[in-house]
């Protein structure tokens, strides 16, 4: 991998956490994720304006398209969920496994067979994942809703993955962005609309937020916009999608961190010990795959 490409990977991986942060933070979780994707849409059209790209060119790709936007819809309602109730520095790092998810899901469905050393990687990122919720002497799964949800953002990740990463061969990242927002983002809307509590008002819940908080409605948007993009990039320059991945899991014991010291969680030095544990163990499963 080119420095150029490694440079990409790790700033998104420093940015990728602050979306989700934002998002736990915040005490209209759904008005906030709603505004990451209207901003992604808005930052992609801009840039296919401004860099002269058609965009319709992706419609040559368009399974790759809808799996991904599926994905990409499920992936985050879960957070959104899970976050709701969990623990930032739990469910991130557990959200962040995608990589586990590829490998069991080749095994399961297209009769993959992996060494000792993946299992091992496998082996390490369960027990890592269930120590990071575990509260000593207490239930063995504090939450198990949320990380159900948080389980299942993970597989969502890991498909919207695969899908991306060979869209890139094709199209360009910010066409592609758009195109996929362009579906998105109403199909979003009208997601968190239906499953709103009862009695809530839709502006109040939704739009309200950008009214008294408009910069980190923004920022939320914009970092993970930037986050994304580089992302595309470095598989549009030829980057391996198992060393991505790999090189972005610097991300979880980041989160762990900012989990501590902003959201004044409990556990940290815990918590930090595992998702370290359990970092080491998705670059196992990638380097032996």
């Amino acid at each position: 991998m080119s420095l150029p490409v490694l440079f990409l990977v790790i700033f998104s991986a420093l940015l990728h956490p602050v979306r989700v942060f934002l998002i736990k933070g915040d005490n209209t979780p759904e008005g906030l994720t709603l505004s990451v994707v209207i901003i992604f849409g808005f930052m992609s059209f801009f840039q296919i304006i401004l860099m002269g790209i058609n965009p319709w060119k992706v419609f040559e790709i368009w399974p790759l398209i809808v799996i991904s936007s599926v994905g990409l819809l499920l992936h985050f309602w879960c957070i959104v969920k899970s976050l709701r109730v969990g623990d930032f520095s739990v469910n991130y790092p557990i959200i962040r496994s995608s990589p586990m998810f590829v490998v069991i899901a080749g095994y399961i469905f297209l009769n993959h067979h992996y060494s000792l050393e993946i299992l091992l990687g496998i082996a390490i990122v369960i027990i890592s994942a269930f120590m990071i919720q575990y509260t000593p002497g207490g239930k063995y799964f504090s939450k198990p809703s949320s990380i159900l949800l948080a389980i299942l953002a993970m597989c969502f990740h890991g498909i919207i993955t695969l899908a991306d990463a060979e869209a890139m061969k094709y199209v360009e990242p910010a066409a592609f962005l758009f195109i996929q927002y362009l579906f998105v983002t109403p199909a979003m809307a009208i997601i968190f609309i239906l499953t709103r509590p009862s009695g809530k008002n839709i502006y109040e819940y939704l739009f309200l937020g950008w009214q008294k908080k408009p910069l980190r409605f923004f920022l939320a948007g914009f970092t993970a916009y930037i986050s994304y993009l580089l992302i595309l990039y470095s598989f549009r320059m030829g980057a391996n999608v198992a060393a991505v991945s790999s090189i972005r899991q610097i991300s979880i014991p980041f989160s762990v961190l900012i989990g501590g010291f902003y959201l004044m969680e409990k556990q940290m030095n815990y918590r930090l010990f595992w998702s370290i544990l359990l970092t080491l163990g998705v670059i196992i499963i990638i380097l032996s795959s």
